[in-house]
Order: structure tokens, then C-alpha cells, then sequence
């Protein structure tokens, strides 16, 4: 298992999502390149302050699907919602966050925070509130004493704190990462997945999770899915109580399931290919 996450408080995995309309919805998500079918109908909704993360096999269309929620890709079949809206092209209250953090070397980490409330969309701004937002942001990932610091003497926990200091400035509603701590040694994830849960805690931000990692997923998500050849093949609720690594016989048995599906998925696909 990977290093364990202690997340405190009951309530960093709140239960009242079940009544809530769904920030943002994917309703039969289909993408075709060439002849090959990349995604074939996706259904996801995710509410406010959720986590879900998403598993699947390499080439399952993950990160595609993740750029199709952000509006970056059109998709061929079915639709996106956001907020009960036809999402039709990028919003700036949807933030999108890659593993690698993607800092501009001649900024410092304030202005590489600064520099995403100018992204296309974003709403114009007066500069006490561009300066607030980025105080807050960097405060909320505790980056404050690397304000002035260039991305060179960061560390890559730091420079993954920067990147998600610099999609918290936009104060995003709905969150999509994209394997954001997969290069990060052990220690420096488990920090970084506390931080998240913590995040999306206070913000109430909507947020998709895609990761390769069967315990980031099971410790950080209020719901695991398996993405397959035709749609969601598991949709996982995960309730257990924190902290969620003193229960690990459930774990184990949830992670069971997971792994049976993914290797159902791959073997779905195998035989499609034949």
C-alpha cells in the first residue's frame, strides 16, 4: 500500500452530497479518433465538495475525458453540464491541473499563482483583489514564505503546492486533476493528499481525480470509478470513516473490487482488439 494518509475530522468526508443537484455532470460522453472509439458513454456526476477519482487502464481515455469536462474537447456524443448549463467551451470557475505543475521559470511563485487570473475567461479583475486571491491561495497551500521564490528553488512538492495555489486563485467550483502527485516521492504525496482533501473541504470545490494509485483513490475520495470500454464500469461509494488506514480489512476488501474491475476492463479490451 502507499504511504498512509491520516486525514482528521469526520467531516473531511461529508455525507450530504446524496441530496445535492451535481455541479458537473458528463451524460453519455462518446469520442472517436480515426476508426477507434477512445470514450463510448461516459456518465459521471460529481457534487459540490466531492471527491471522484477515476481508474482505468493506460489508454482507457482518461485525461480525455478530464479535458473533455474542462471544455478543452468537443466530444462526438453526449454532453456536459456545469451548474445545470451546457458547457460549451472553457469557464473560468472550472480549473484544470496537470501532474507536471507547469511554472513559468522567469515568474515567481506569486506571479506563477497571479498568472492563471489571466487565462481566457477569467473575469477582469482590480489588483487588491488579484493580490487577495493570490495571498489566499497561497496561504491555503502553505506556500506564504515562498511568495518570492523562482520555480528553480522549489521542491516538487512545492512546485505541485504552486500549481494547485494557482487553480485555487480562480476560485474554481469544479477541480480536474490530472495525475497531479504521480511524480512525487512517498512522503511528499501523502502530504499532498492531505492537503487536497483539505482543499476541497473548505473550498466545496466539485472535483475529478484521475490517478493511477488504487490507495491515493480509496484514501482521499467520497467515490472511486472504473472508466471502461463502454462507459463506467464501477462506480465505488467510499464511506469509511477517518482515519481511513485503521480500517484495513475494508480497504482491502474495496480495493479487491477495484482491481477485479480494472482487469475485467483490460481484458474487455483485449478481446475488442482481437
Amino acid at each position: 500500500m502507499s504511504t498512509v494518509v491520516h486525514v482528521r475530522g469526520a467531516d473531511a468526508f461529508p455525507a450530504e452530497h446524496a441530496g445535492h443537484s451535481p455541479r458537473i455532470e458528463l451524460r453519455g460522453i462518446g469520442l472517436r479518433r480515426e476508426e477507434r472509439s477512445i470514450l463510448d458513454g461516459v456518465d459521471l456526476a460529481v457534487r459540490a465538495g466531492e471527491i471522484v477519482s477515476i481508474l482505468g487502464a493506460s489508454g482507457a481515455g482518461k485525461s480525455t475525458l478530464l479535458r473533455i469536462a474542462a471544455g478543452l474537447i468537443a466530444p462526438h456524443a453526449g454532453d456536459v453540464r456545469v451548474d445545470c448549463a451546457p458547457l460549451t467551451s472553457t469557464r473560468a470557475d472550472v480549473a484544470l491541473a496537470f501532474q507536471d505543475p507547469c511554472l513559468l521559470p522567469w515568474l515567481s511563485v506569486e506571479r506563477n499563482v497571479a498568472f492563471g487570473l489571466g487565462f481566457r475567461r477569467q473575469p477582469r479583475l482590480a489588483r487588491s483583489e488579484r493580490e487577495a486571491r493570490v495571498t489566499a491561495a497561497l496561504r491555503a497551500v502553505g506556500l506564504t514564505h515562498a511568495a518570492r521564490l523562482a520555480p528553480r528553488q522549489l521542491s516538487g512538492g512545492m512546485a505541485q503546492r504552486a500549481a494547485l495555489a494557482r487553480a485555487l486563485a480562480r476560485e474554481p467550483r469544479t477541480l480536474l486533476l490530472d495525475e497531479p502527485f504521480g511524480a512525487l516521492d512517498e512522503l511528499t504525496r501523502a502530504d499532498m493528499q492531505r492537503l487536497l482533501v483539505r482543499v476541497v473541504h473548505d473550498t466545496q470545490a466539485a472535483t475529478l481525480l484521475v490517478t493511477h494509485d488504487i490507495d491515493e483513490a480509496l484514501l482521499v475520495s467520497n467515490r472511486v470509478t472504473v472508466l471502461g470500454r463502454r462507459g463506467i464500469a464501477l462506480d465505488l461509494p467510499i464511506s469509511l470513516p477517518t482515519p481511513r488506514e485503521a480500517h484495513v480489512e475494508a480497504l482491502g476488501a474495496l480495493r479487491v473490487r477495484l482491481v477485479t474491475a480494472l482487469r475485467e476492463t483490460v481484458a474487455d479490451r483485449t478481446a475488442a482488439a482481437a
